[in-house]
């Protein structure tokens, strides 16, 4: 047997960890492993360390590995005291808690302000708004907090063999991507005074090392890691012109671009990627789930209810879902509830509702690629990603609602699949060509009138929210 070099990547998700052992050479998938994690929105960062651990042993071991590298949910707010303590369970992206403290340093700095310092506007989700949260809700917490990590970030100083027991908090180390979903760090660089206004003092954050840059755990090479969406931008190879619309729990939509945005309405987060480039991105908390809701209540599968949804014209019959379920981030209204609108007799199908569900779930995603071509952004082809768009009725919905090609890689983990790509530049100083295989690309069938329906239809229910 020929010799070969084996590059890791981590996805280390809101729900889960993923580890892919990959052939450099080739890209080639050789072994994974896979380990969960604890539910909810405030956690020990102590389980993801065991869910490391577990998948990794569960993919064989690093031992054949020559270099890794760790992508993760972004913004989570792990505050480690002088000497390399967790001082308390970390806050996740999708802890709401901080959303006074978000509409708090946006008064006192400035919308405007925080988009051309940070590229984003303060909500629930940053590490910023989270600080502060601290600062007001637990201030001997915060007062203690000598160092603030991000998930990625500490995995991979743990991994190092940092913590508690060898607690140099000098060592820690993220990139660019993961550090610009914090709203405290720009394209010039960490702001500490905007660190300083939502923790109340100065403390130690990770060195930003660049794309190809790496650290080491022995002979092991270690890579910059990343947050999870330049993580599977990446994985995928996009580049500018490339748009990814992920259709996970919750969606989202972004794209590669040679320049950094600042939006001041706080739609589109001007975050940067992880090969040197800029990833303008919006989210929404209502996608796949809006399938499983309607699926659930027709009592059909996945499967079935795509077929529904074929049986029915394209614009439901002029029936609209608007799917903010459980509140909406993009447009930000936390209040607001899921809405269904031009219902007759005729079309009080389950087909109709079928298809409207799809529709809605894809049009919230349209708008936000809207907000972000208005940044000045160049889109070309949509990559459809997430377990949802392997539905065939989800990809042929999808060509009709945009009016961009429509193009779906085959399921791969390729938030880890980044990463690992990630390993290989660093350990090569060469960011491997790995190809990405398409399962579907459904012919362009752009139907305005859907996305026109779904925008009046999102408009009056955010007038009411």
């Amino acid at each position: 047997m020929t010799d070969r070099t084996l590059v890791a990547g981590v996805d280390s998700s809101t729900q889960s960890c993923k580890v892919v052992i990959v052939d450099l050479a080739t890209g080639d998938v050789v072994r994974t492993g896979r380990a969960s994690h604890p539910e909810g929105t405030e956690v020990d960062p102590d389980a993801w360390w065991v869910a490391l651990q577990s998948a990794i042993r569960d993919a064989g071991g690093l031992d054949d590995v020559a270099a890794v590298s760790i992508g993760g949910q972004q913004h989570g707010m792990v505050a480690l005291d002088s000497e390399g303590r967790v001082i308390r369970p970390a806050l996740l992206w999708n802890d709401t808690r901080s959303a006074d403290a978000a509409a708090d340093l946006v008064r006192e700095v400035g919308a405007a302000e925080y988009a051309r310092r940070t590229g984003v506007v303060p909500v629930a989700s940053f590490t910023a708004t989270k600080l502060r949260w601290l600062r007001d809700a637990e201030p001997e917490n915060a007062a203690r907090v000598a160092a603030v990590a991000l998930p990625h970030d500490w995995l991979t100083w743990r991994l190092r063999g940092f913590g508690p027991d060898d607690p140099q908090l000098d060592e820690l180390v993220t990139d660019r991507s993961d550090a610009s979903g914090t709203a405290y760090h720009g394209p010039d660089g960490y702001d500490r005074d905007l660190l300083v206004r939502a923790l109340g003092h100065d403390a130690v954050l990770p060195r930003v090392l660049g794309p190809a840059e790496s650290v080491r755990a022995g002979e092991l090479v270690v890579g910059a890691g990343s947050g999870d969406n330049a993580g599977a931008a990446l994985g995928l190879d996009a580049a500018p012109g490339d748009v990814v619309v992920s259709l996970g729990t919750s969606g989202t939509v972004f794209a590669v671009t040679d320049r950094p945005t600042a939006d001041a309405t706080g739609t589109v987060a001007g975050f940067a990627d992880a090969t040197g480039r800029y990833l303008p991105l919006i989210a929404t908390l209502n996608a796949a789930r809006v399938l499983d809701a309607v699926a659930a209540l027709l009592a059909v599968s996945h499967d079935e209810l795509g077929a529904l949804a074929l049986e029915a014209e394209p614009g439901a019959g002029g029936v609209v879902l608007v799917p903010w379920f459980e509140g909406e981030r993009t447009p930000n209204l936390p209040d607001a509830r899921a809405s269904v609108s031009g219902l007759t007799l005729a079309t009080t199908t389950r087909p109709h509702l079928a298809r409207a569900a799809i529709e809605g779930m894809l049009c919230s995603l349209a708008l936000g690629l809207e907000a972000i071509r208005a940044q000045g952004v160049d889109a070309r082809r949509i990559r459809l990603i997430g377990g949802a768009a392997r539905n065939p009725a989800v990809s042929r919905i999808a060509a009709q609602v945009f009016d961009l090609p429509v193009t779906v890689p085959e399921p791969a983990e390729y938030v880890a699949l980044g990463a690992a790509r990630q390993a290989g530049w660093a350990l090569t100083g060469e960011r491997p060509a790995w190809q990405v295989p398409v399962e579907a690309s459904p012919a362009v069938d752009t139907r305005p009138e859907i996305l026109a329906a779904y925008r009046a239809a999102a408009d009056a229910a955010a007038r009411e929210a």
